[in-house]
């Protein structure tokens, strides 16, 4: 990790906003991962409003 990134992750563990460097990363990932799944689910609503979507009439339509 660049130098720069890492005085700005131990600025904020320092500023109490983060208990350690690995709580710092934890949450960061879990932010990514929350990304990921609002952009699949924006594409699933435009697939949707464009009549591609697909009924589920069971949970077995999932599979």
């Amino acid at each position: 990790m660049p130098q720069v990134l890492k005085k700005e992750v131990e600025e904020a563990v320092k500023k109490g906003g983060y208990a350690t460097k690995s709580e710092f990363v934890r949450d960061l990932m879990r932010l990514w991962k929350e990304e990921q799944l609002l952009q699949e689910l924006r594409e699933s609503q435009t697939q949707i409003a464009r009549g591609r979507g697909k009924v589920l009439r069971s949970l077995k339509d999932l599979r």
